[in-house]
């Protein structure tokens, strides 16, 4: 059958039969695809406007635009800090204690000082490709000789720059160095209590040692000595001497003290640990380890004696981070 019955007045010639009724409508909307290919031929122009207008209003907050976009779980603690704090462990050991170690153990130094009162040995922290170095003030004080061993087995001679002992601070600069892989200096306001921490210093001088730990309190109120015996004491194997809550610990602190706000952990620290990193499980330095309890830390106790207890304490990165351009300077106060 080649013609269909039509009602009387519509389609004014035969048409194949349609197994659809009623027929279609004369016009008919433009299939999905077309809507669709319409659609898409303004996809670029409208997708560049949107990247204009992201990149014109994150500004400070670029890492962490980047890190969502990649995938990265982790972002830097804060938007303030995104051109220093950084996720320096690679993607594929990201939270791990031996990718934190091996990405940061280049920037972490073993510091050997000798003073006419004996000689110490501590740790660093490379801010600076070409050798600036942030320890402890006690480590250095009166030192007229420091050296310096590098991740990589190098040693190099390095002179004070400056110094700051009421919050146990100090920066030295190596000599004829370049190429040092300088650490990334994260945000220690952004640190919570049980967040997971990696120490790396040289304790006896064991070099690139690494332990870990958490954040097991913030804000605790440390008083040190500032007297330049302090490193040496420490070098005999007294510890650190410190006092807390009122109490001196490894031994007495002297008549010439100082006090700063703290982070304790639980990361085992020794002697020779002073000056080194406690660092975030993205690689950057969070504090910069000052002291810590041993139970076997008194004058007459011999160096073997002393040791880690699971209390120490680090000075927060955000206040070397504020103390530098008077280091930087040639403070010495």
């Amino acid at each position: 059958m080649t013609e269909s019955h039509r009602p009387s007045g519509e389609y004014a010639s035969p048409v194949q039969v349609n197994p659809e009724w009623p027929p279609p409508p004369a016009y008919a909307p433009p299939a999905p695809q077309a809507a669709a290919r319409r659609k898409r031929t303004r996809g670029p122009a409208a997708l560049l406007a949107a990247v204009a207008i992201v990149a014109a209003t994150v500004g400070g907050a670029t890492a962490y635009g980047v890190q969502e976009l990649t995938g990265d779980g982790t972002v830097a603690s804060s938007a303030s800090t995104a051109s220093t704090a950084t996720n320096v462990v690679p993607a594929g050991q990201k939270g791990t204690v031996s990718g934190v170690a091996r990405a940061v153990s280049p920037s972490i130094v073993e510091i050997n000082a000798t003073s006419n009162s004996g000689s110490s040995t501590g740790s660093g922290v490379v801010i600076t490709s070409d050798g600036e170095i942030v320890t402890n003030n006690h480590v250095v004080a009166g030192a007229s000789s420091i050296k310096v061993s590098t991740d990589d087995g190098k040693t190099y001679s390095a002179r004070v720059v400056g110094t700051d002992s009421s919050k146990d601070l100090a920066l030295i600069k190596l000599e004829n160095a370049s190429g040092l892989q300088a650490a990334s200096l994260g945000d220690s306001d952004g640190i919570q209590v049980g967040d997971q921490v990696v120490a790396i210093g040289s304790p006896e001088g064991l070099t690139g040692t690494v332990t870990s730990g958490i954040v097991s309190a913030l804000d605790r109120d440390v008083t040190v000595s500032t007297d330049e015996s302090q490193g040496q004491q420490q070098g005999q194997g007294g510890g650190w001497p410190f006092e807390y809550g009122g109490r001196q610990f490894n031994g007495d602190t002297g008549g010439s003290t100082t006090t700063y706000k703290a982070i304790q952990t639980d990361a085992s620290l020794n002697p020779g640990n002073s000056g080194g990193a406690l660092i975030d499980m993205n690689g950057n330095i969070i504090g910069i380890n000052s002291a810590m309890y041993s139970a076997s830390g008194g004058s007459g106790s011999s160096s073997s004696d002393a040791g880690s207890v699971g209390l120490g304490f680090a000075i927060p990165v955000n206040t070397v981070k504020a103390d530098l351009s008077a280091l930087r300077s040639g403070a010495t106060n």
